[in-house]
């Protein structure tokens, strides 16, 4: 079986998509974000394929695209859909998978089921997306403490903006977490600069370790 992760992040906002479009890219992959919550403008799967540098069909369909853009329990309900869980099943491919959650872990699928629910069930690697503005700290260990309390299997922090090294530093000891490596704000962003700020920064054999 090829390696698979889940993508997350500590809020809404953080540039997961751009991350994971990135990994996709790096790892020469497969990208799959299970619900969309918001149609009217680029969604994260068009994102990711106009980021990635991927071949056409390596981003895969979602199973639920909601119209509006909230939370994916609230959008659903809004358009009349029940998201059901057990229709989220992480397909097996021929080479690595990327799957993007949406905004953090407690967010609602629907009002039984969390993603990070989801994410105890599938028992995949997880990779947290974490910024490197003020606030991260508390946002990113609480997050640590939710996945192990659970039992999910955690490969990593990914930060994502400008350099913090204390922050980042207090994060890796006092989490006990590894650091992946830390992708930049990029201007201007495009396949080209993501590609080269993804090598730059992350080495693909840590993806291939076994989570710590």
């Amino acid at each position: 079986m090829t390696a698979r992760f889940i993508v997350t992040g500590t809020d809404t906002g953080i540039g997961k998509t751009v991350f994971a479009a990135g990994l996709a890219g790096l790892l020469d992959g497969f990208y799959w974000k299970p619900v969309q919550s918001g149609l009217d403008e680029e969604t994260d799967s068009e994102v990711v394929a106009r980021l990635s540098g991927l071949p056409s069909g390596r981003v895969l369909p979602e199973v639920y695209r909601l119209k509006t853009p909230l939370s994916p329990h609230r959008s659903a309900e809004i358009d009349g859909v029940a998201i059901e869980a057990a229709k989220l099943s992480p397909p097996e491919l021929s080479g690595p998978l990327v799957i993007e959650g949406a905004g953090g872990l407690m967010v609602p699928l629907n009002r039984q089921t969390r993603f990070i629910d989801i994410f105890r069930e599938w028992q995949l690697p997880v990779i947290l997306c974490a910024r490197t503005a003020l606030g991260t700290i508390n946002h990113t260990l609480l997050s640590l403490e939710a996945l192990r309390a659970r039992s999910i299997p955690l490969l990593g922090v990914a930060f994502i903006g400008d350099e913090m090294a204390d922050t980042q530093r207090t994060i890796a000891e006092m989490g006990k977490v590894r650091v992946l490596g830390r992708l930049p704000r990029l201007d201007p962003l495009k396949p080209e600069t993501l590609a080269a700020a993804m090598r730059a920064s992350f080495n693909v054999a840590d993806f291939m370790e076994a989570p710590h």
